[in-house]
């Protein structure tokens, strides 16, 4: 069959100068389920994974029993459901259960108290558990959400690793500035899923509910994309920016081509990449350096391996006119994803002690995300910048902030599609 993933390829400068030298390259490629599945769901099997800690007393646990609540009437007749609490202790306060009925499960939730410390290991392990009871067919997700430090960090990177392996992404959200965001992301990278960062209480039910909405538009599966380069163009860098920024990386297949898992692809904001390529110089005229090739799996359509592809062309000319003219839509990314690795380089230097040269990168970012409109993000950053020079550290709620932030400033709006 055709039409059940679109691919678009888009140059961030449709033509390069002759010259002596190599050259970069950027390409913004979209993988987006067409019509024909954009209206499908897919059966999703959740297990909301909570903390009940002490810490999560007030605001926080009454938004988080209203927001599993709104969640769980999200699901439908064909889903499943489970809830485990934690705090020191791990309960199942909800086994794998149809979601057909969702009045019992909202009165247990409604039971929720705050109580005791924080262990997060025996209650990822517990989730995972509550999963594999449910049917195999489902897309499987579990939520975990924590406003506290834990023991064990190295433990539980090994049940996200274990949920790597079985096919459960986990979506880790910390609330409140006293989580430990490196192993959140840790643990979302290992899983593969994701990790955010919840500002304040009352977003806890956006967060919920999109979680589950995007496990239910999931309907393209195991998609791969394979780069197939000619001679003189070698791949640089393979930057997912949605649904979030991500250095994907990539495996070499053979001499000139390379590998780029992508898992899943949802209906309605599917997944976009940046890929940086190293061409050698050419002379001028128009040249295909490469292909790009998309291979995936509908299971509701009882689809496997199938393939979508698409050349990617580029010209030389030695006409300044024609080398100056830029796509916006992709060097807005590109600046977007400079602005990403600069914080992350700050840091990285700050992490060792250079404070001076954390405080450089950062007000490099700031002009960067000045210059997209990030204002709100930047405000934040020249603030944390402040934090720096006056006493030589970031607060907790600005770094998380600059984190979490600079991974989502690509939006769907940002892509002109060709």
């Amino acid at each position: 069959m055709a039409g059940e993933v679109t691919l678009h390829t888009l140059l961030a400068r449709p033509s390069l100068p002759t010259a002596s030298t190599p050259q970069v390259a950027y390409i913004l490629l979209e993988v987006m389920p067409g019509q024909l599945v954009a209206n499908m769901r897919m059966p999703v099997n959740v297990a909301f994974v909570l903390d009940r800690s002490g810490s999560m007393k007030g605001e926080k646990i009454d938004r988080v029993r209203r927001a599993t609540a709104r969640a769980v009437e999200l699901l439908g007749d064909q889903d499943v459901t489970s809830i485990v609490i934690f705090d020191h202790r791990t309960e199942v306060l909800v086994s794998t259960t149809s979601a057909a009925n969702p009045g019992p499960i909202a009165e247990k939730i409604s039971r929720i108290r705050d109580s005791g410390g924080t262990r997060i290991a025996p209650a990822i392990e517990q989730g995972l558990r509550e999963i594999e009871k449910g049917p195999p067919n489902a897309i499987r997700r579990m939520l975990l959400l924590t406003d506290g430090q834990t023991e064990h960090e190295q433990e539980c990177l090994r049940q996200a690793d274990a949920a790597g392996r079985n096919g459960v992404p986990i979506t880790a959200l910390g609330v409140g500035k006293d989580w430990n965001e490196d192993l959140m992301i840790e643990i979302g990278n290992r899983s593969g899923g994701t990790a955010d960062y919840i500002g304040r209480p009352d977003e806890i039910d956006e967060y919920f509910s999109s979680t589950v909405q995007r496990a239910q538009a999931a309907t393209v599966q195991n998609a791969t994309l394979t780069l197939r380069l000619v001679q003189g163009v070698l791949p640089r860098a393979v930057w997912q920016v949605i649904p979030l920024i991500n250095n994907l990386g990539y495996r070499p297949v053979s001499d000139r081509d390379v590998s780029v898992p992508l898992g899943e692809v949802e209906s309605g904001s599917g997944r976009a990449l940046l890929i940086e390529l190293l061409i050698d110089p050419r002379p001028v005229g128009q040249y295909r350096i490469g292909q790009a090739e998309v291979s995936y799996d509908v299971p509701l359509l009882g689809l496997q391996g199938e393939r979508t592809r698409s050349d990617i062309m580029l010209g030389f000319s030695a006409d300044p006119a024609a080398t100056a003219q830029v796509n916006p839509a992709v060097m807005n990314i590109v600046e977007k994803i400079s602005a990403f690795k600069l914080q992350t380089r700050a840091l990285q230097d700050l992490a060792a002690g250079n404070v001076g040269g954390a405080t450089q990168k950062l007000q490099s970012a700031v002009t960067r995300l000045l210059n997209q409109g990030e204002v709100d993000l930047a405000q934040t950053m020249q603030q944390e910048i402040a934090n720096l020079e006056q006493n030589g550290q970031l607060s907790s709620e600005g770094q998380k902030t600059m984190k979490f932030g600079t991974r989502k400033t690509v939006r769907l709006s940002d892509i002109e599609h060709p």
